[in-house]
This record gives C-alpha cells, structure tokens and sequence, in this order.
C-alpha cells in the first residue's frame, strides 16, 4: 500500500491546524484526534505548536508503521473503529479520501483518495461517528472538496445537528479544496 504523501490538501489544513491553534496555546493539553493521519503532517504539525495529547490514527497499515517510525502515538482504524468507544477529543481532525471513485485509479491508491462513489460518503459517516467522540465544545477540522459534492455535505451536517463554517479555501487545476470547521449545536 502506498502512503498518502503531503499534497495541496494537506498543506492547506495544515495552514488551519496552525491558524486554528494558535488561539489555545495556553490549553496545550487539549485532546487531539488526526485520522487519516497518512505521513503524518497533521500530528507533527501539532506537535510542533507544543500539543503532545495526540492520537494519530489510520486504516493503512504501511502509514501506521510510518507514523509509529516518527514516535508518535497511533492506532490502525478504519474512522473509529478501534478508537475507545467513551474516548472523546477537544479537536479531531480529517483529511479524508474525498474524490469520487474513478474506475481508472489504481488500486493501491483508491483508499487514499476515493470517498465513494459520489465523493463524499466517507466524510458523512466520518461526521455521524465523530459525534459520540467529541467533547461538549469539542470541534472538527475537515477538510473536503469542490468534487465532494459539498452540499450534500451541508445537508448532511445540518440533520446531524452540526454547526459549520468555511475556514480556507484553495482553488487549484480542477477543483477547490475547502477547510470546515464543524461542531455540534448546544
């Protein structure tokens, strides 16, 4: 299996993950869950704004043992699957597969980039499980894109009871890349 390596996408959520952390540097023991941690950008990013309460997490195993190579702490999962069932976060971030599935992929690269068959299926499991693990005022950072379908997405968030807003957006060849962040309504 390939490891997803660091791209437009990933550079832009780093760039929230920073812009979004820069507030909470005097709660550095906040909660952080990255999935879909891949090379492992988001979590090192953290870690060197001085978060170290971070879980890591990936259903790839070859990016497991990557990210254990970077000591870090992490857990193979597909989402939350082998996440503690009470364990809640103060942040989770989410760079997903987000593309819609396209017959000409290679197989080996589907589970990095493809959400389904739509593009956005993925996401909106990843959003009705995230709920039980956050805390009350905890939030997400997901990013998605212009091809996954971001209305439905919306759509989506609002039944689940999620409020959301635009933080980044990148306009690149084909497509825009966007940064939501997303939290529960009290």
């Amino acid at each position: 299996m390939l490891i997803y390596q660091p791209a437009e996408d990933s550079y832009l959520l780093s760039e929230s993950v920073k812009e979004y952390l820069k507030d909470k540097s005097k709660s550095k023991n906040i909660k952080i869950l990255d999935i879909g941690s891949g090379s492992g950008i988001q979590t090192q990013t953290c870690k060197k704004l001085g978060f170290n309460n971070i879980l890591a997490a990936d259903i790839n195993p070859d990016a497991v043992s990557h990210l254990k190579s970077l000591n870090l702490n992490v857990v193979q999962t597909d989402l939350f699957s082998n996440i503690n069932p009470n364990e809640k976060f103060d942040l989770i971030i989410f760079n997903p597969p987000y593309l819609p599935e396209d017959k000409r992929e290679p197989e080996d690269s589907k589970l990095a980039t493809t959400a389904g068959k739509q593009g956005y299926e993925i996401i909106v499991k990843f959003l009705k499980q995230a709920k039980k693990h956050l805390e009350k005022h905890g939030k997400i950072l997901l990013l998605f894109s212009s091809l996954s379908k971001p209305n439905i997405i919306k759509q989506e968030a609002d039944k689940l009871e999620y409020n959301y807003k635009k933080l980044n957006f990148k306009k690149i060849a084909f497509e825009q890349l966007y940064v939501y962040l997303f939290e529960l309504k009290s």
